[in-house]
């Protein structure tokens, strides 16, 4: 099986991320593709990924956020997705006033076009929004149909105006909404649904128990998937 994801994927913190908990509960290889801060442009642009996803057995996808990719307003890093390349002349042109000069990250950039003009930043949300779906439908079409999506995050996805949101550039995966997340269904076979109940404060990624839980509601759905029965209790002495 394949694992396709950003740095909660990756686990590198953690000594067994959740597709390592998947192989040993399951029974089967699982490869672990997470990149740091990747977005769906990191896997659609490499045909390693994408083929041997295509070949897997299963492959997961995490859902990650829409503000690391390329879109008609700014140019990401192909790897490193959460790095800011350049600002288009449309960008530029609606927000004359913003200097991008020493801006080097994509949530710093969204930080300060927020804060230049939350009216203007509706047009730059919108944009990133459409551009993720158009991504995801073909990184799901280039790996096909035998597929789950992974939304792991604190919040539940909801379709709640992003402005009428409490900190609404804090929450991950940002800028996707359930509406988005329920226009890929069609493509997969489900969507798994993961609310971490244990998150230690101040913690930018999940820790263990996160990725204990990813992982069992995980094996259960893949089980679900592929026909697999799930193990026996163990004996009671």
């Amino acid at each position: 099986m394949a694992f396709v994801g950003g740095t909660e994927t990756l686990g590198r913190a953690i000594d067994s991320p959740f597709p390592a908990l998947v192989e040993q509960e399951i029974g089967e290889a699982c490869l672990n593709f997470g990149q740091a801060n990747a977005s769906v442009d990191a896997f659609l642009q490499d045909p390693v990924v994408t083929g041997a996803c295509r070949d897997a057995l299963l492959t997961v996808v995490e859902v990650m956020g829409a503000h690391n990719v390329s879109n008609r307003f700014y140019t990401v890093h192909p790897r490193r997705n959460d790095r800011f390349v350049r600002a288009s002349s449309v960008l530029r042109a609606i927000y004359p006033e913003v200097d991008f000069a020493e801006v080097c990250f994509t949530r710093h950039l969204l930080g300060q076009l927020h804060a230049a003009s939350p009216d203007r930043f509706a047009i730059v949300r919108e944009e990133l929004q459409a551009a993720w779906s158009a991504r995801m439908r073909s990184l799901l079409a280039a790996i096909g149909p035998r597929t789950l999506l992974l939304w792991l995050s604190p919040h539940l996805p909801s379709d709640v105006p992003w402005e009428e949101r409490p900190d609404p550039l804090a929450r991950d995966p940002l800028f996707v909404t359930r509406r988005m997340l329920d226009g890929l269904r069609p493509l997969v076979r489900g969507v798994v649904m993961v609310q971490p109940t244990r998150r230690l404060p101040g913690e930018a990624t999940m820790g263990a128990a996160a990725h204990k839980e990813a992982a069992a509601a995980l094996a259960a759905s893949i089980r679900a998937a592929l026909g697999i029965e799930a193990p026996p209790p163990p004996a009671r002495a």
